[in-house]
């Protein structure tokens, strides 16, 4: 089942500097360098998430996790990301916001082939601007996306000084509607839902945004 407590910042070891951001009930996607590419490797996957104590719920999220963990690069890294597929049916990632070539840009069918259960797909892109985003499928996503197929993608601004904070967070806002004694979404449901989640928790099982009194704090979410 996946880990729901918050886990310690994901301090960069090399490349520029930044401030890395805090994932409520979640963590950041490791790295490893290769040349002058970071790569990331995503593996999208059913997962178990307890959204609160004793409430378990049967969730497709990346990496053990729902939504899933939280990419952070700079503003011009090129960035390689494996996504590998173990659903039961095909899917992509979308890089929501990002300004990429068409082939990176996870529309399957149309920008790529869709990636079919069991395979993995490469996406390989320049960080061309600085921000929050969102990576989701746009495979069937009116399900995969119901589902808690969802992450941040955090590009960090070249210059540390940017707007900096001591303390920068992030959290997804997501509706659902899980009957009692369900465990899987209603994913036709459009407009009644039952739970209203921070990265897919639900009092009293949200983590504390925990701070300093005097302190410069930022915080992105998305629904």
């Amino acid at each position: 089942m996946a880990e729901p407590t918050m886990q310690p910042p994901l301090v960069p070891t090399t490349g520029p500097d930044y401030n890395p951001v805090v994932t409520l009930n979640g963590w950041t996607l490791p790295w490893r360098m290769n040349g002058d590419w970071k790569e990331f490797h995503l593996v999208a996957e059913p997962v178990v998430r307890e959204m609160a104590p004793g409430m378990v719920a049967h969730l497709w999220g990346y990496n053990g996790q729902s939504p899933g963990p939280t990419i952070e690069a700079v503003e011009g890294d090129k960035v390689r990301i494996f996504v590998t597929n173990k659903l039961p049916e095909h899917t992509t990632i979308h890089w929501h916001g990002q300004l990429l070539p068409s082939g990176m840009d996870g529309v399957g069918g149309l920008t790529q082939p869709h990636i079919k259960p069991g395979k993995t797909f490469v996406y390989e892109f320049v960080l061309q601007k600085s921000g929050t985003f969102m990576y989701h499928p746009h495979a069937d996503e009116m399900v995969q996306m119901a589902m808690g197929m969802m992450g941040f993608f955090v590009v960090h601004p070249k210059d540390p000084a940017f707007r900096r904070v001591d303390r920068d967070f992030v959290f997804l806002m997501s509706a659902y509607d899980i009957e009692p004694g369900a465990y899987v979404p209603r994913v036709a449901e459009m407009t009644d839902f039952n739970l209203w989640t921070w990265n897919s928790r639900v009092f009293p099982g949200i983590d504390h945004l925990s701070a300093p009194r005097v302190t410069r704090s930022g915080s992105a979410s998305a629904t």
